[in-house]
């Protein structure tokens, strides 16, 4: 296989990935039902038109397409918690910016201890307040399905100056497991402590089954420094292993309807099959650039982490992904 046509497959896999297969069958079916109205809760401004920084102006960018990727700290099949409000937080959070200039995309991953105003849903899905709190937070208020989202992307939204973002995705854990078991395993190296969460992720190379999966993007409790920060570069070296491993499976025919068949139960999405399809036609040659994101720091409350932005670093970031000078 050329070099040419293996970075072509695996951006187009990468795509996939990060989409998170969306679902074409039940999953979908699932979100047709339950029908949000944004005008009824939560409404995202749009994106500032100008910022000048040292006499220069800039305008938000036209030519790129945000998708908001959500990884769910809950089991089982997603469903509606007949509330205003569920017990499924955000643990993974990143942003798939695709350039379409240079054909490349970007992926922006933020902490979710990342404290944030957000919007409190109350009965009806209407917006009764707003709380400054951890970002994961965010998803927790609503029913769990696409209010739950929304409120996501709103918070997200507003952090960042106000940003569209085009399309939404979220998984809830289950799908973890099933995605990596799909492609036969993803091997990591262990150099963290895990013996206090799962005795079988043992210090070196590990090739990742079922709940390993899990254990090893989700946990920081008694692993390590517990921080966030150090989860989050587990994710990161978890995503590109099982992009290599993605690609092995290229030549599959059957392995994406049947991957799709599993992961659907526990997927929310507002995209549907004809903006999915879309999107893969659209950014399946694109390149893959680099893992950004914000610096901050960790703070300790009495009761958990807190990420404190650095909102210097924040603005030149929002300034370099999502908008263009003047001139």
């Amino acid at each position: 296989m050329s070099m040419k046509r293996n970075a072509k497959k695996i951006a187009y896999y990468s795509a996939i990935l990060i989409l998170v297969l969306v679902m074409l069958f039940s999953g979908l079916q699932i979100l047709e039902s339950t029908v949000f109205s944004p005008e009824q809760g939560v409404e995202t401004k749009p994106i500032s038109k100008k910022i000048t920084r040292n006499g220069i102006d800039y305008f938000p960018r036209k030519d790129i397409t945000v998708v908001l990727i959500m990884g769910i700290d809950q089991y089982g099949s997603v469903a509606d918690s007949g509330s205003y409000n569920n017990k499924g937080a955000v643990d993974m959070l990143s942003l798939m910016i695709f350039d379409e200039k240079n054909h490349t995309y970007t992926v922006l991953g933020l902490n979710r201890d990342t404290m944030v105003d957000m919007p409190v849903l109350g009965i009806g899905g209407k917006v009764a307040g707003m709380q400054h709190a951890q970002l994961a937070l965010s998803h927790t208020q609503g029913s769990g399905l696409q209010d739950s989202c929304e409120n996501t992307k709103k918070t997200v939204s507003d952090l960042l100056y106000g940003l569209h973002i085009d399309n939404y995705l979220s998984m809830n854990m289950d799908a973890i497991s099933i995605l990596n078991d799909a492609v036969g395993g993803v091997r990591v190296t262990i150099t963290e402590d895990f013996s206090h969460v799962d005795p079988t992720l043992v210090m070196g190379e590990v090739t990742l089954r079922g709940q390993q999966a899990i254990n090893f993007v989700r946990t920081r409790k008694e692993v390590g420094d517990q921080l966030n920060i150090s989860r989050m570069k587990r994710q990161e070296e978890y995503m590109k292993n099982f992009l290599s491993a993605l690609l092995e499976k290229a030549e599959d025919s059957t392995f994406a309807l049947t991957t799709y068949e599993q992961i659907s139960p526990y997927v929310v999405t507002d995209m549907s099959t004809s903006v999915f399809t879309n999107l893969l036609q659209d950014y399946s040659d694109y390149a893959f650039t680099q893992i950004l994101s914000p610096e901050g720091e960790n703070v300790l409350t009495e009761t958990y982490y807190e990420f404190h932005l650095d909102t210097k670093k924040l603005d030149e970031l929002i300034l370099q992904q999502f908008y263009t000078p003047y001139g």
